[in-house]
């Protein structure tokens, strides 16, 4: 891929994953104070780590994109497995922060991990170096649906 092609196409999903993180932000933000007066499980996570997380899972979605491009190996199938993880987390954001719908927040978050996983797979069988940069999304998404499901438990 020339250096122009690579610059533009690298632009174009980095922006996508800014407007996926930035749509997903105002959706929570609507919520949060309804959010922050829910009852929680008493291994939750302090406030402060979970924008942290997602930065990282974002920084490793555009780092992954960029290699993948650079070196032109990004196929059809990873970019709709990305597009529909990216398309849950904006539903799960609206659904549960905004619309304060727990239970089907967890319906969606339940489809965002299985999406979520086999965009995993899919990366790890075709290059293993790119699945252990984002192997803290599956990760962070168990653990994200385990919290969830102790919200709607507990709410």
């Amino acid at each position: 891929m020339n250096t122009k092609k690579l610059v533009i196409n690298t632009a174009i999903s980095t922006a996508i994953i800014v407007f996926v993180a930035a749509l997903g932000s105002i959706f929570v933000n609507i919520g949060i104070d309804w959010f922050n007066g829910l009852n929680k499980a008493s291994q939750w996570p302090p406030n402060i780590l979970i924008p942290i997380v997602w930065t990282v899972i974002y920084t490793a979605f555009a780092i992954i994109n960029f290699l993948w491009l650079k070196n032109k190996k990004l196929t059809t199938k990873p970019i709709i497995l990305m597009l529909v993880n990216g398309v849950l987390n904006i539903l799960w954001c609206l659904i549960f922060f905004t619309l304060k719908l727990t239970f089907l927040g967890n319906v969606i978050i339940i489809l965002n991990l299985v999406a979520g996983i086999l965009l995993w797979t899919d990366i790890f069988k075709n290059n293993k170096i790119y699945s252990y940069i984002l192997s803290i999304y599956p990760i962070w998404l168990c653990i994200a649906t385990t919290l969830n499901l102790a919200l709607w438990v507990l709410n």
